[in-house]
């Protein structure tokens, strides 16, 4: 790596051949990631025309899920990865197509797509067990003096700050006391919210409903984030939400490192 910043960005795409319809590549190629993890693709590599299975200078890798137009995560990097890993070895939540891993020279980045609680809240405990089996491989990871970045769509405002109407939420998929205690758990387990350690203030969000108004009137959720292993803290320059960039129902975050 050189000296400048290492730009890392997480997506929800919420489709990624629709959001390519939305100028995705364009966007891409004028802000130029070194590493975009994109989740939510709901696309088999073979659905995709060839610019989006190889963005110019970038090598691609996918984790679809088994059930076509559902979940998946995809991370392109102008970096070559030491190593790559689909998943988290376990069959239930790996047919989901929800984790990749990509190791390199000083940091190894999993891209995670958490599971939606739904609305009645029917998954929220298949939600916990993925988010406890993703907690024991960064703690695995951090016990090897590994430094771990954790990037994607975490589905839980963590606290009411993280929100726009903590209140009437209060019992929604996304703010539940066990989502929002796993949260807790996860950060005092030795995981950094790199967002919120730079920005404490309120009215930075990440996802906002497709309901008229509600994006413009910046009624939205946090739920994407950037969390660290300690160790690489000192690397981090920035970690920046960018609402502004239209394609999705959630917006794209950036974490900055200097190499």
């Amino acid at each position: 790596m050189n000296s400048k910043a290492l730009k890392i960005v997480s997506w929800n795409v919420n489709g990624l051949r629709a959001v390519a319809k939305k100028g995705l590549l364009e966007w891409c190629k004028k802000f130029s990631p070194d590493i975009l993890c994109l989740q939510e693709i709901k696309a088999h590599p073979g659905q995709l025309t060839p610019e989006l299975r190889v963005f110019p200078g970038y090598e691609a890798h996918f984790h679809p899920a088994q059930k076509k137009g559902y979940s998946g995560v995809a991370t392109y990097t102008k970096l070559k990865p030491k190593n790559v890993q689909l998943g988290l070895g376990i069959s239930q939540f790996d047919a989901e197509g929800r984790v990749l891993i990509t190791e390199y020279k000083d940091f190894i980045l999993m891209n995670a797509y958490f599971p939606n609680g739904q609305r009645d809240l029917g998954r929220v405990p298949y939600k916990l067990n993925f988010s406890d089996e993703l907690l024991k491989l960064s703690q695995k990871l951090q016990k090897q003096k590994k430094k771990v970045i954790i990037c994607g769509d975490y589905n839980v405002a963590h606290e009411p700050i993280d929100l726009k109407n903590p209140k009437s939420n209060e019992n929604n998929s996304g703010f539940t006391e066990p989502e929002r205690k796993w949260m807790t758990k996860f950060l005092k387990a030795g995981h950094i919210d790199t967002f919120r350690h730079f920005n404490k203030s309120p009215g930075h969000y990440t996802w906002w409903s497709y309901r008229p108004g509600v994006r413009e009137n910046n009624i939205g959720w946090r739920i994407d984030y950037f969390c660290i292993s300690p160790n690489l803290l000192p690397k981090v320059k920035k970690s920046e939400i960018l609402p502004e960039v239209l394609g999705s129902d959630h917006c794209p975050i950036v974490l900055e490192l200097q190499t």
